[in-house]
């Protein structure tokens, strides 16, 4: 398969921002959650998070927005979550246990869930700090990245 057509397969991509301490852990936690391999992940730093974006009116330089797009290859369409919608929407996608973690973030209403997700937003880098770039626990995670 080529990386093109790699990169255009259908299925839920998860848009973070690469280089938060914070947005990386969660990401290594889905990975972990998700043994069906459903999610594949993208830095929002990346050329195709960056496309998408652009082409949803999507702030491009404001990595503080997690955002979860339901199909990539339907990606052209105005179908995405953004902040505790995405997280919810990723920890459902994953299955499982990971359900009831969804069902409690839906409990709260949107505008309490994503007033604290802008306040961990606006802390996480003094919190978590930057990521430094390490190996992936399992190498087969590899081929769910978007680059």
């Amino acid at each position: 398969m080529s990386e093109k057509s790699s990169n255009d397969r259908p299925g839920p991509v998860l848009l973070y921002d690469g280089e938060c301490g914070l947005c990386n852990r969660v990401v290594r936690m889905l990975l972990r959650l998700d043994r069906r391999g459903v999610l594949r992940f993208a830095a929002l730093q990346s050329e195709p998070a960056q496309e998408f974006l652009r082409s949803h009116g999507l702030p491009t330089e404001d990595f503080s927005t997690l955002v979860l797009v339901p199909d990539w290859a339907k990606r052209s369409e105005p179908r995405f979550a953004l902040r505790t919608d995405g997280v919810a929407g990723a920890l459902w996608m994953c299955g499982g246990g990971s359900r009831v973690l969804a069902a409690l973030l839906y409990m709260f209403p949107r505008f309490v869930r994503d007033a604290g997700y802008k306040l961990v937003s606006r802390t996480r880098y003094k919190i978590f700090g930057p990521w430094r770039t390490c190996p992936l626990p399992r190498p087969e995670w590899t081929k769910r990245f978007i680059e």
